[in-house]
């Protein structure tokens, strides 16, 4: 009787706790997941900083920040020497800037390798034939363009105002097409304000 009693006390308190009122809500981010209830993909967040002060550091120790290059289309891809999808995109990336000239497009090329990936990087550039300009990025940055997603390579492009048109994540013949048509996008927008 006494194990009767005490199960039908569990039940009732467990039925009590489910009958309460729900919680208000909480905000868990800063940034919205949908609007007009489309979802939305690779939602960026706040910034930490104004993404015009968003800088990296060459590898020769100059720091740049992403306003130098107003006027001009931005690609800033963010790489390592270990990820194949890196290593296939590096190729294309050199074609774009070939294509289009220092004048109009600029790509940076952004180390997350972190300290382990760094003595690996001289060979890489020379057997890759890397002639963009090279750097490691400030964690603001990185930050900002990940978000949730580590994944690399992430490639972000800016136009012509310092503006993200678009990141893309990862690298194949689709991904080839769509970062194509984004620099075309982020090259079209001249109207200096």
């Amino acid at each position: 009787m006494k194990f009767f009693s005490f199960c039908l006390f569990v039940i009732t308190g467990l039925y009590s706790m489910s009958c309460r009122p729900a919680a208000a809500p909480v905000l868990v981010g800063n940034k919205p997941v949908s609007i007009n209830n489309v979802p939305l993909k690779d939602v960026q967040a706040k910034p930490l900083k104004p993404l015009p002060e968003m800088s990296w550091t060459g590898f020769e120790g100059n720091v740049q920040k992403l306003k130098d290059y107003r006027g001009k289309a931005v690609i800033l891809d963010f790489w390592a020497t270990y990820c194949p999808p890196c290593i296939e995109e590096i190729p294309h990336l050199k074609d774009l800037q070939a294509k289009y000239g220092p004048n109009e497009l600029v790509v940076i090329g952004l180390n997350v390798g972190g300290d382990e990936d760094r003595p690996k990087i001289p060979e890489f550039v020379e057997r890759l034939k890397i002639t963009y300009p090279l750097a490691y990025p400030e964690d603001a940055l990185v930050s900002f363009i990940f978000g949730e997603e580590t994944a690399i390579p992430q490639t972000a492009i800016f136009d012509r105002q310092g503006r993200l048109v678009r990141k893309i994540i990862g690298f194949n013949a689709e991904i080839k097409n769509e970062l194509d048509q984004t620099v075309e996008t982020a090259l079209r927008s001249n109207d200096q304000k």
